[in-house]
């Protein structure tokens, strides 16, 4: 990873440039709103001294009575003195301390009490004050102004000087952001690096001191690990098994077929039971390489794939009765791989099919934390109990009468295993044998 990324896609560049616009925004808002209730708070502050300014004066003009007026007027002494701008009308006489600001005050004159207004004339920026009284008996109106725009001016270079700090901060906060991005991202660094040590073959399983919200992933990714381990184990056992069963029939065939004796019967017999032994083997190791096992992704829809496999043993045991109880949903479907369920189903019901004497009976439902159940029944002669715990064994065939390899249930006991799964075997209330199949899910 390099230190400043300006992949679009990249992750860390889309949170910098995220935190980054926020932060742009609230420095901008908060430098805004400075300049705003700056200017407003020395507006309010210059406001109050006017409007006490002007309090002081009514009360000295009415100590003052008849020579009132004459102390505003422009060539008196007392104008020297005067810190603010004063306009005086008492009846209809007007008195200023600075008549060139008469023309745009006399507008102001008239108008509500007691009210602070800005004024703006010639390229000054005058802050007033209008209060209106009666003196000597006559409706009088005072105003006192003082010139604004010094304070602005530096209320101006103030709020610039805070822009630049909030600049500055602003730029601290997007160094502080990457280099917090940074540090959160190192988890991933770490992960990939711990990704590339398990695709060499240095580690089997991920081992990560990560953030919570990464958790989920790891523990999604190291079970990925496991089941691609089990896979990868099952098959170097079933090319094992394989290598090691058909090693040695076959080397006798071949001795056989190479030799110069001639096949008699009793021969062909024992070369026809090894290649059938050899047939049964791969069969064997071939459906047991099919099995996906849980975390394949795959869905199959229960009720969807009993019903075709009843209507398949319907065809292969044209004599018996095979009746299904779905007591799922119709579009109910679990995470088990669709061949993995038909297998499990498939073993059970032909197991069931070859003994039963008139019907099969198969249920579908949901057990105990929501475990999809399978429970198959028979009315054949059943199995006796002690023999109960034998079912499922590799090869073990309790009854040779009828045709078959003794694989079926087995590899139905692998396929359960692989989910986590339960086989028990009990005896039916039809009379024959039942199976039932719990799997988590």
């Amino acid at each position: 990873m390099s230190f400043l990324p300006f992949d679009s896609r990249s992750l860390r560049f889309n949170l910098l440039v995220r935190l980054g616009v926020v932060a742009l925004l609230v420095v901008s808002v908060i430098w805004l709103l400075h300049g705003i209730l700056l200017h407003d708070l020395a507006r309010e502050f210059l406001g109050e001294r006017l409007r006490q300014e002007a309090r002081y004066t009514l009360g000295r003009l009415e100590r003052l009575e008849g020579t009132s007026v004459q102390w505003f007027e422009a060539d008196s002494p007392d104008t020297e003195i005067f810190h603010h701008l004063y306009v005086l009308r008492v009846g209809d006489r007007v008195s200023s301390s600075h008549p060139n600001w008469l023309p745009p005050l006399e507008p102001h004159l008239d108008g509500a009490d007691e009210q602070l207004f800005d004024v703006e004339w010639q390229g000054h920026y005058l802050l007033v004050y209008r209060d209106t009284f009666e003196l000597d008996g006559e409706p009088s109106v005072l105003l006192v102004g003082d010139d604004f725009a010094p304070v602005e001016a530096g209320l101006r270079r103030l709020h610039w000087w805070v822009g630049g700090i909030a600049g500055l901060v602003l730029i601290s906060l997007i160094l502080m952001n990457l280099l917090a991005v940074n540090r959160s991202l190192l988890p991933l660094a770490r992960l990939q690096k711990q990704l590339a040590e398990f695709q060499t073959g240095q580690r089997e399983r991920l081992d990560l001191d990560c953030p919570s919200e990464l958790d989920g992933l790891l523990i999604q990714l190291n079970h990925f690990m496991d089941e691609l381990q089990r896979r990868l184990q099952r098959s170097r056992e079933a090319v094992a098994n394989l290598s090691h069963t058909l090693q040695t029939p076959l080397a006798a065939v071949i001795q056989v077929l190479r030799g110069r004796r001639p096949i008699d019967d009793r021969r062909r017999q024992r070369m026809l039971e090894r290649l059938e032994g050899i047939q049964t083997q791969l069969t064997s190791e071939l459906r047991r390489a099919r099995f996906a096992g849980p975390g394949s992704a795959q869905h199959a829809v229960v009720a969807q794939e009993a019903a075709t496999l009843i209507d398949m043993m319907r065809t292969l045991y044209p004599d018996k009765r095979f009746a299904l109880d779905v007591l799922l949903p119709p579009e109910h479907s679990v995470a088990v791989e669709r061949q993995d369920l038909n297998e499990m189903l498939g073993v059970v019901l032909d197991n069931a099919g070859k003994w039963a004497r008139e019907q099969v009976i198969c249920r579908l439902g949901l057990g105990p934390e929501q475990a999809l159940v399978l429970e198959v029944e028979d009315d054949g002669p059943g199995v006796p109990a002690p023999a109960l715990s034998q079912l499922g064994e590799r090869g073990k065939r309790l009854d040779e009468s009828t045709p078959g390899h003794g694989l079926g249930l087995a590899i139905l006991k692998q396929i359960v295993a692989h989910y986590r799964g339960e086989v028990a075997f009990f005896a039916s209330t039809e009379g024959g044998l039942g199976v039932r199949v719990e799997l988590p899910l």
